[in-house]
């Protein structure tokens, strides 16, 4: 059986990360490889409705409700779909894990690096990603971006470009702390170029025999 990976995609909003995922998907595909594409939150019935709440603009949601809102959702995700697909030998392509919760809650909302990382360690039972893409962009060029899109702009993208501006060092700082991990690509870069970063970044991953971290 082959070897189940979990590769996560990170950036602030407008960075791109969906088209990514997508792209990535079909190439790994081409490669014969079993490739799954999920979201946070989301991914399955009942983090998808939490997905629902987080994102209501209508709502008021405190900075630790919110933390645990996004560990609640992760922790039914991995149970109900990571775990088993990673044993299955399937690749996880996932839009966002738990670097957004750190980058987000952590530094966006001031809550602190380390406390968002023990809920979320016990959100996975100590699951990790084998590779984690960053896509890294200017928070002013992600919001532009943003606000081109056609849907509605929710809860989180309504932030104050402060907000934005913590969240950014905040992933460069995860980043310079975990080299191997988590690879940075310039997001300001056109997708297909973008695609092909990635590629490269997860050539090891394809070798045979390569082991994974989770």
């Amino acid at each position: 059986m082959s070897t189940g990976r979990l590769i996560t995609i990170e950036g602030l909003d407008g960075a791109g990360k969906t088209t990514l995922a997508e792209s990535l998907v079909a190439s790994l595909r081409r490669r014969r490889i079993e490739a799954r594409l999920l979201r946070e939150p989301g991914g399955v019935q009942a983090s998808e409705r939490v997905r629902e709440l987080v994102k209501d603009p209508a709502m008021r949601i405190g900075p630790r409700a919110e933390a645990l809102l996004y560990a609640a959702a992760r922790a039914q995700l991995v149970d109900e779909a990571l775990v088993p697909l990673l044993a299955a030998g399937e690749w996880v392509l996932l839009d966002r894990f738990v670097d957004s919760s750190l980058a987000y809650q952590g530094a966006g909302r001031e809550l602190g690096i380390e406390p968002v990382r023990l809920i979320n360690e016990f959100a996975t039972g100590g699951l990790r990603p084998d590779r984690t893409l960053l896509l890294a962009i200017d928070p002013a060029l992600g919001r532009d971006r943003s606000r081109e899109r056609s849907e509605p702009v929710d809860r989180v993208e309504a932030e104050s470009d402060r907000f934005f501006a913590r969240i950014a060092a905040a992933y460069a700082e995860l980043a310079a702390a975990e080299p191997g991990r988590i690879r940075v690509l310039d997001a300001s870069l056109s997708p297909a170029e973008v695609l092909q970063a990635s590629l490269a970044q997860l050539e090891d991953l394809l070798e045979p025999g390569a082991g994974a971290q989770a």
